[in-house]
């Protein structure tokens, strides 16, 4: 199990390297802890996700974990801050910048469920967000992991329905993403986030060069590929 023992521990996440967003929210300063996350492989990630809704100062200890040098207790911390994330986004929103330097990680798991929680609070503090751009296209890339990939077509969708400016800046990369994976294990769900991308405040000509990009779809595919062209386009048009 993951046990919470008396230890003398600093539990505050450390910064990411690089800039941060001047606007963005602050982690609460944190002093000295009693406690620190002791990873065994079959604890399960739902109890101590709960323990960190209920506890600031565990929450804390597991994004502080994602920069540890352990890989499996990256992805054991990684995943219990996801079921936060879908459970209470907002105890999140303090701690976006160093999730989002989680997205450097080597081992892809630890990237998609950041890239996960990313998606559920980036409306929730859109200059934060900001920060996981650069991270989300490293996983978008990733030739050998799927999931990886569609976690990063779902955050820059969600990230990129938020304003026209956003949706700019995603575009290219959305665009280039549909083409290299049409047919992939993934793409019918990458298409699912592109619905949500569509249904977002979308510039212009982004709209425009959606529904084209969709129409061969809509013309010439089948099943729910067509439907879900079909669904694009129509959204792109309203």
């Amino acid at each position: 199990m993951v046990e919470i023992s008396a230890t003398e521990k600093n539990a505050k996440a450390p910064a990411p390297e690089g800039k941060s967003s001047a606007k963005s929210k602050k982690a609460p300063p944190a002093e000295k802890s009693t406690k620190q996350i002791v990873f065994d492989s079959n604890e399960d990630r739902f109890s101590v996700a709960e323990q960190a809704m209920a506890d600031p100062e565990i929450l804390s200890l597991l994004v502080e974990s994602l920069a540890g040098g352990e890989r499996r207790l990256r992805q054991f911390s990684a995943g219990a801050i996801a079921v936060v994330s879908e459970r209470q986004p907002e105890l999140i929103t303090p701690w976006i910048s160093q999730i989002a330097d989680a997205l450097h990680r080597p081992e892809a798991q630890t990237r998609w469920e950041c890239l996960e929680t990313l998606t559920r609070v980036a409306a929730l503090d859109p200059e934060a967000a900001d920060e996981a751009f650069n991270g989300a296209q490293i996983s978008l890339y990733d030739d050998e992991n799927g999931s990886a990939r569609l976690g990063a077509m779902r955050f820059l969708a969600a990230y990129g329905a938020l304003d026209s400016k956003r949706s700019t800046k995603v575009w290219p990369y959305i665009d280039e993403a549909l083409q290299c994976y049409h047919g992939d294990p993934e793409f019918q769900d990458m298409l699912i986030a592109i619905i949500g991308f569509a249904s977002g405040k979308l510039a212009k000509a982004v709209r425009q060069a959606l529904a084209a990009r969709m129409r061969f779809d809509a013309e010439h595919g089948k099943g729910p590929l067509k439907r879900r062209a079909e669904q694009i386009i129509a959204l792109c048009q309203d």
